[in-house]
C-alpha cells in the first residue's frame, strides 16, 4: 500500500499551486481588522475603493490596483493584479502588499478565502448601492488608512452633493421606466434586477427599474422584456463587446417596447455610472438630465 505522504507527493503536489497551499495555512489571530498597522504597500481591489483612496489624498500608500480601477487616470500607472471578480492569490501577493483593501464582491470566493488566511491584513469594504452606502465606504477606507479626519471631511462633501442631486429629481412626476442592459449575447439580453448597482443608480436618478420581481443580473425572455415596457435603455460604454444602436433596436423584443419605438438609449461609462463613490452625485445628475432634460433643475 502506498503511504499517504508518498501518494500526496506523487499525485497532489504537482497539481496544486500557491493558492491551495495557502488555503491550509492557519488563519491569522485576528480575522477582522479595521485599520492597517502598516499602510506602506496597500493593494486596492475595486474601482470605487481606489477612487476613494485618491479622493482622500492617500494614493502614496497604493502599491497595486485591480483592472476595474481606472479612475483617476494616475491610477493606471499602478500594477494591475487582475479583474476584481477573477482574482488569483498569486497575482495579488506578487506585489508584496502590507495590506489588502477589497470591495465586497471581490472573488472568486476561493481566492479571497486564501488571501484572508495569509498573514497579510485583509479589509473588506461593504458595497451598498445607496447614498448612505457611499458614505460608509468612504469612512471605512479612511479608517483603514489612518485618515479618519480626511474621510469625515470627504463624507461631508459627498453627502451634500448627493442631497443636492437627489433634490433635483425629487419633483419629477412622470418617472421613466429604465431597462439596464448589461450585454446581448446570442440574442439573449442580460438585464439588471433589484439589488444591483444599476437598480440603485436608476432610482437615485428619479427613474424606475423596468425589471420587476428579479434580483441580480438575469437573462430575460423576450416576453419579459416586452412586458417590462421600458421607456429608455441604459447601457455602459467601454465595457465588453460594443453593441451598436442598430443591433440593439433590431432585437425583436426591444423593438416592441416604447424605448424601441423612439430608439432611446443612454450610454455612460461603467465605472462612473455604477461606481458608487465620490463621483456618484455627478453621475446621478448626468443620468437624470439624459432622461428628463430641462425637468432637472440646477
Amino acid at each position: 500500500m502506498i503511504s499517504l505522504p508518498r501518494l500526496f507527493r506523487a499525485t497532489l503536489v504537482p497539481a496544486i499551486g500557491l493558492s491551495l497551499l495557502l488555503a491550509v495555512l492557519p488563519a491569522r489571530a485576528s480575522e477582522t481588522v479595521a485599520a492597517f498597522a502598516d499602510t506602506s504597500r496597500i493593494a486596492a481591489i475595486g474601482g470605487s475603493i481606489t477612487e476613494i483612496v485618491y479622493a482622500l489624498g492617500q494614493q502614496s500608500h497604493l502599491v497595486a490596483r485591480d483592472s476595474t480601477s481606472r479612475y483617476p487616470e494616475a491610477a493606471l500607472q499602478l500594477p494591475d493584479v487582475g479583474y476584481m471578480r477573477q482574482l488569483s492569490p498569486e497575482g495579488v501577493l506578487s506585489v508584496n502588499p502590507s495590506g489588502i483593501l477589497a470591495l465586497h464582491g471581490s472573488g472568486p470566493k476561493e481566492a479571497v478565502d486564501v488571501l484572508k488566511k495569509t498573514s497579510i491584513p485583509f479589509i473588506e469594504v461593504p458595497e451598498r448601492y445607496s447614498h448612505e452606502g457611499i458614505l460608509e465606504k468612504i469612512r471605512i477606507v479612511g479608517k483603514a488608512l489612518g485618515a479618519e479626519d480626511k474621510a469625515e471631511t470627504l463624507a461631508g462633501e459627498v453627502d451634500a452633493k448627493l442631497k443636492a442631486a437627489e433634490k433635483q429629481t425629487a419633483l419629477i412626476k412622470e418617472r421613466k421606466r429604465i431597462l439596464f442592459v448589461l450585454s446581448i449575447q446570442g440574442g439573449k439580453i442580460l438585464a439588471a434586477g433589484s439589488e444591483t448597482a444599476a437598480d440603485g443608480i436608476v432610482k437615485l436618478a428619479g427613474a424606475v427599474n423596468a425589471v420587476e420581481g428579479l434580483s441580480g443580473y438575469k437573462q430575460m425572455s423576450d416576453e419579459a422584456i416586452v412586458t417590462a415596457r421600458p421607456d429608455v435603455i441604459l447601457m455602459m460604454k467601454n465595457a465588453g463587446p460594443a453593441v451598436s444602436d442598430d443591433e440593439l433596436f433590431s432585437h425583436p423584443s426591444i423593438a416592441s417596447t416604447p424605448a424601441g419605438n423612439t430608439r432611446k438609449v443612454v450610454r455612460m461609462d461603467g465605472g462612473y455610472l455604477l461606481g458608487f463613490g465620490p463621483r456618484t452625485a455627478d453621475a446621478i445628475h448626468d443620468l437624470a438630465v439624459s432622461l428628463y432634460g430641462g425637468q432637472v433643475t440646477d
